[in-house]
């Protein structure tokens, strides 16, 4: 059920006086916040001593489903309140919606005469949107062949998922759509859920013999103008069958589909490691493969990717000073070291299914509600809260240049709790790469700016420990105006 429940005063979602309010909180008072989410969200607004409210309106914060913010965001008048999704999230994370907006974005830049950045958002499988677009990829299909997947649009946990390599083996979900005749059919048709078609990546970067995608965590706290923050930590997901491109095995959802939904129910599910490992760890063991240098460029073309998918939607979507959100990207790479963004998920799963995975999303969740600073302890101009960098404030944010050799902070060590360290100058605002350009709606030419180089110190090169548990005293988290360590 969603969190939060109707009811409020009528009138705009956006700045309006009335609803929630109350006591001062940076006077003293406890934050009140509603969920209906019993998992590490739960337990981390608990273990900050926040205070549980089910009231329909007099709450500082909200986390709730995408369908509460649909249905009942604009039937309420906020004032100082927050909430966990912006109105038409869709956009960025249904999967239909996000691949319209890249085309779109893709096709506006080749119209500026900027064909060098428009072929840097070739980061997404060709795709085409069923049953609407069949026909053109019926062309695409006959000219090139191969695998494809199937997926509904508004699914999670790879649910209704499939692959097919004939045009004959999607002849009757086919049907169903194009064909129909008489109201019974059409009834059929008018019900029928709209997919995706994605040619498939079936080049994965192995390990082990083994594919997997990466979950990285991504806050927008402002579309307009767009501000977005990294969070050093993320997962790589396996499968729990070796991967084989032979075609007998193309049924094979343990081999080909990494969701951990699926794969748990696989016999050979390694419930202890839960098939993830820690993107830290990733970063260290390519980094010994590959050397540096190349892991830094796929890392960095990661953070732009996410980056891009941004600047994508952030013309569409409705900004509002209440909102923040919490995206969880889902990103292949292929044996040639190319990133592809698989989906954004406007509620990426907060459940655990392990100790270290409890650690890494409580950490994270800690980390998020430091950024929004709901107890006023911010000064305002951090670029660094706990694992979360400021990578993008209405223009690059420029990292230290300083004995550095890292693009990019994903998959760095984690600073202490509480740890926050403000921008050095009115500099931090561009990227430091050369030929750099910008401008305050996100479409800057990305393709020629060089990396900014993270420091890349002696620092922390030891694994990363739990650092809060249920039940820890949110008064311990102190250790503020440290400089955060960059390095590896």
């Amino acid at each position: 059920g969603a969190a939060g429940g109707g009811g409020g005063a009528a009138g705009g979602g956006g700045g309006a006086a009335g609803g929630g309010g109350g006591e001062d909180i940076k006077q003293g008072g406890a934050v009140r916040f509603r969920t209906s989410f019993h998992n590490t969200i739960l337990d981390v607004m608990r273990d900050r001593g926040w205070k549980e409210t089910d009231s329909e309106a007099s709450w500082d914060v909200l986390w709730g489903d995408r369908e509460w913010v649909y249905e009942i965001f604009d039937t309420m008048r906020l004032e100082n309140q927050r909430v966990n999704h912006f109105r038409n999230g869709r956009e960025l994370c249904r999967k239909d919606l996000l691949v319209k907006n890249l085309k779109r974005k893709k096709r506006a830049l080749e119209r500026e005469s900027k064909p060098e950045e428009a072929e840097n958002y070739d980061f997404s499988p060709v795709t085409f949107v069923l049953p609407r677009e069949y026909a053109m990829f019926v062309e695409e299909f006959k000219a090139h062949g191969g695998v494809y997947i199937m997926k509904p649009i508004g699914s999670a946990q790879g649910k209704g998922i499939f692959l097919f390599t004939k045009l004959s083996e999607i002849s009757e979900w086919r049907t169903d759509y194009k064909y129909a005749r008489g109201e019974e059919d059409k009834a059929k048709k008018d019900d029928a859920e709209a997919y995706v078609v994605q040619r498939y990546i079936s080049n994965p970067y192995l390990i082990g013999g083994k594919k997997f995608d990466l979950r990285i965590y991504v806050l927008v706290t402002n579309f307009s103008p767009l501000q977005v923050w990294f969070h050093r930590s993320g997962f790589a997901r396996f499968s729990h069958t070796r991967y084989s491109s032979d075609p007998r095995d193309i049924a094979n959802n343990f081999m080909h589909l990494t969701n951990v939904a699926i794969q748990k129910t696989a016999e050979n599910y390694e419930a202890r490691s839960g098939g993830k490992w820690d993107i830290r760890s990733l970063k260290l063991y390519m980094v010994g493969q590959f050397g540096r240098e190349m892991v830094d460029e796929l890392f960095w073309r990661m953070q732009m990717m996410v980056l891009r998918s941004l600047f994508a939607v952030q013309q569409v979507m409705i900004n509002d000073r209440h909102c923040f959100e919490l995206y969880g990207y889902d990103i292949m790479i292929d044996d040639a070291l190319k990133p592809w963004l698989i989906e954004v998920n406007a509620s990426p799963s907060l459940t655990a299914n392990t100790r270290e995975d409890y650690d890494l999303k409580s950490d994270m969740l800690h980390d998020l509600f430091d950024v929004m600073d709901l107890e006023g302890n911010l000064k305002g101009d951090e670029e660094h809260v706990g694992g979360f960098d400021l990578i993008y404030d209405n223009g690059y944010v420029e990292m230290p240049q300083q004995d550095s050799c890292w693009s990019s902070y994903l998959g760095a060590a984690i600073p202490p709790p509480g740890t926050t360290h403000a921008r050095s100058g009115a500099t931090g605002r561009t990227a430091s790469r050369p030929h750099a350009s910008s401008s305050s709606n996100g479409e800057a030419a990305a393709d020629s700016i060089e990396a900014a180089r993270g420091e890349a110190g002696e620092g922390d090169k030891t694994e990363r420990i739990s650092r809060r548990r249920p039940g820890s005293s949110s008064k311990k988290r102190s250790s503020r105006n440290q400089a955060p360590s960059s390095g590896v």
